[in-house]
């Protein structure tokens, strides 16, 4: 088995990278230093919740842009087959024998992926068994690169992030990580207490929070805004949470989403651009609509209390044609952030997935 920088053609790396963690990313590096090119091929069968062959792809791109990336499921292989006129062989279980294993992998590099590796590299224990067995059936040596076996370097495994993401966060890349967030809107008239439940309920899941950015737009325009103000809005407030992904713990929690651009684009224009009306579809977790029981209070910014009532009317309605779960809020602020938390509590319990606890059984 070698252990060295021997310079390779073509390495591979394969794996479910359920998700991928900070183990699999010192192997792929250690791919990249002794090879030409590295092929990193990931599949899971079944596929486990969150980690979907859409995500592992971003994941390996945002990590390793330069690599061949080749996230796949039953359907792709499906596809291939058909394309390149091969007879299909589906995806073995993950529980599957490791000779079936090797089998199937053998069988689809040759096949519908047409590529044979010089090198494999990997920590598992079925390095040395699936190259010998590559070897036999192309004719050709496939050498076997050990990356830390015994996992000293890092110390984790995708079964053991699989039962709570969160709590292992660590070994995870924040370019991973973020994919684990979910995203709570919070939504309502003007002086209906959003801002401030925003700031609150972060800190009581410590997390963080994103603030508006119409009024931060607002302000910077002396009180006058253009529709293209409105479209630039939206579109920042957006990036604004994206960024902001990569440090959140749980949950990101918006103040306000570009639905509520989109309903002021109305109010201020009596028409909403297309961009605004797509913006307006952004999906949320949870949408949390505060009602207007906080104390209404003019600072100089805002229109009325009639206003206030016009606009909460609007979004009950706009809140019906919803298919996210909504939570209307009330009371004082204590209140408000405990109502929340009951209904992010009740979500994980309700829809258990990878990065919560309380997930799937994993047997793999």
């Amino acid at each position: 088995m070698s252990t060295s920088l021997t310079r390779h053609r073509l390495g591979l790396v394969v794996g479910k990278f359920s998700p991928l963690h900070r183990g699999h990313e010192h192997v792929i590096h250690r791919a990249q230093q002794a090879c030409d090119q590295v092929l990193v091929l990931g599949y899971s069968q079944p596929t486990f919740a969150g980690c979907e062959r859409g995500r592992r792809e971003a994941w390996v791109r945002r990590r390793f842009p330069g690599v061949i990336n080749l996230q796949i499921d039953d359907a792709w292989v499906r596809e291939r087959c058909a394309s390149l006129g091969l007879p299909w062989r589906p995806m073995p279980d993950n529980l599957a024998s490791d000779q079936a294993q090797q089998a199937w992998l053998a069988w689809l590099l040759d096949g519908p992926i047409g590529l044979r590796p010089d090198a494999m590299f990997a920590s598992e224990p079925y390095l040395v068994p699936t190259c010998d067995r590559l070897a036999r059936t192309w004719g050709q040596g496939v050498t076997p690169v050990s990356v830390d076996p015994d996992r000293t370097l890092h110390p984790i495994s995708a079964r053991t992030l699989r039962q709570d993401v969160h709590a292992h966060r660590k070994w995870l890349h924040p370019d991973v990580y973020r994919d684990f967030v979910g995203r709570v809107a919070l939504l309502g008239g003007e002086s209906s207490g959003k801002t401030t439940l925003a700031e609150a309920l972060a800190s009581a899941e410590g997390t963080v929070w994103v603030p508006e950015h119409g009024r931060e737009r607002w302000q910077a325009c002396g009180g006058h805004l253009s529709l293209g103000d409105l479209v630039d809005i939206a579109r920042i407030q957006v990036e604004h949470e994206e960024a902001l992904l990569s440090q959140a713990h749980r949950w990101l929690v918006c103040d306000t989403s570009p639905l509520t651009t989109w309903g002021y684009a109305g109010w201020m224009f009596g028409h909403q651009a297309p961009e605004l009306t797509l913006a307006a579809q952004r999906p949320y977790d949870l949408l949390v609509l505060c009602e207007p029981d906080f104390g209404f209070v003019q600072d100089g910014t805002r229109r009325s209390a009639d206003f206030q009532r016009e606009q909460h009317r609007w979004y009950e309605a706009q809140l019906l044609s919803r298919d996210e779960p909504v939570l209307r809020v009330h009371g004082p602020l204590a209140q408000r952030v405990a109502q929340v938390q009951a209904a992010l509590a009740r979500l994980t319990t309700a829809s258990p997935q990878v990065g919560q606890p309380g997930g799937p059984a994993d047997p793999s």
